[in-house]
């Protein structure tokens, strides 16, 4: 197999042929037709996230075709497409059954592992670590058969690959985790791949408005395309100011879909009384936020988190794929380029310079 290796924080990728080990039980062999390029497999890679064991195989956000399954599978069989969960679940724990599997108890014992703590890739006999169970900079992965979700045939591979993250975080926030009630006013902080998505759930629950909210105003065009009916450049203007002035009592909702720290505070501030702040982009590890507790009481404000858009996955993947296939999600204009393995380095690079809504490696 063939994948983009990182061996250190800070260093370009290194296109290698690596050696997969079949699949053990409960796991599968996918062939991947395409991935995303995120921020997260990016901080990764710049060494804003760290603890991450080396060699690693980035990439959280694929979709592909199963090619070999191991003993214990029954719910997939070769030739199935699949879109790809960062997200295992076991489907027996408490948050499984009650119908939050994206919290799913049952954890991998050694990061960059599979569940029996090994991995499923090497180089040269040297064990090379998966990300996010996922590993989908590569031409095949190795994950666990929970992680990989069944859909229609006639979707677009390609497409497909997005729903496993960006779209599933960013239209399930808005969607499973705020529930964002039509006519609510709601801001998005950050209008990149996720927050393009929030946007466009905003939109289908008939937000309104859709403030987008970043510092790169060439992102607005995208944020436009998927339902923003305002635009807010945060290197010219106060955002807080702005955003209350737009809105007369401040937003209902406030998403954070950016890693800064600082955000996570102008989020709040922005916020009506009785608004919601829901955080999805992870800020650099040890980063703080101070506010003051005493608006927390007396408005009735809510800051909560946001994992994976509360994902559960076996229903809300094909779920979207439906939406998209009526015409209702919209995944093309995501879509700015497309890289090959080889040009993996250069789609960080323009992910970081702000020049992407969505990058795609595709195989």
């Amino acid at each position: 197999m063939q994948a983009a290796v990182l061996f250190e924080p800070g260093k370009p990728l290194e296109v290698e042929d690596l050696d997969l080990a079949p699949p053990q039980e409960d796991e599968i062999v996918v062939g991947m037709a395409a991935s995303g390029v995120c921020h997260s497999c990016l901080h990764t890679a710049d060494g804003s996230w760290t603890g991450f064991p080396m060699p690693i195989v980035l990439g959280d956000e694929g979709a592909g075709v199963v090619e070999e399954v191991g003993s214990g599978v029954k719910h997939l069989k070769p030739g199935d497409h699949v879109i790809l969960s960062w997200s295992p679940t076991c489907g027996q724990c408490h948050y499984c059954v009650t119908g939050r599997s994206q919290l799913c108890e049952r954890t991998v014992p050694v990061l960059g592992g599979l569940f029996d703590g090994t991995t499923r890739m090497s180089l040269r006999g040297k064990p090379v670590y998966h990300y996010g169970h996922v590993a989908s900079y590569a031409s095949h992965s190795v994950v666990p058969a929970s992680c990989a979700i069944p859909i229609r045939d006639d979707m677009d591979l390609r497409k497909a690959a997005l729903i496993g993250c960006s779209v599933m975080t960013g239209v399930g926030a808005v969607l499973n985790t705020a529930q964002v009630p039509a006519g609510a006013s709601m801001v998005v902080f950050g209008v990149g791949g996720i927050g393009l998505n929030c946007i466009q759930g905003g939109a289908l629950m008939a937000a309104n408005p859709i403030i987008a909210v970043d510092v790169n105003g060439n992102k607005f065009d995208y944020a436009k395309q998927l339902g923003a009916t305002h635009c807010v450049d945060a290197s010219v203007d106060d955002p807080v100011e702005a955003i209350k002035d737009l809105t007369r009592r401040g937003a209902d909702y406030a998403f954070v879909a950016v890693g800064v720290a600082d955000v996570i505070k102008q989020a709040w501030e922005c916020l009506a009384p009785a608004g919601t702040s829901v955080l999805i982009g992870l800020p650099p590890t040890g980063s703080t936020v101070t506010f003051d507790t005493g608006i927390l009481q007396a408005d009735e404000k809510v800051m909560r988190g946001c994992k994976y858009g509360s994902a559960r996955t076996r229903e809300d993947f094909p779920r979207l794929v439906e939406l998209y296939m009526a015409g209702k999600l919209k995944i093309d204009e995501l879509i700015t380029h497309e890289y090959t393995i080889e040009e993996s380095n250069e789609a960080f690079r323009a992910l970081a310079a702000g020049e992407l809504a969505r990058g795609m490696i595709v195989f």
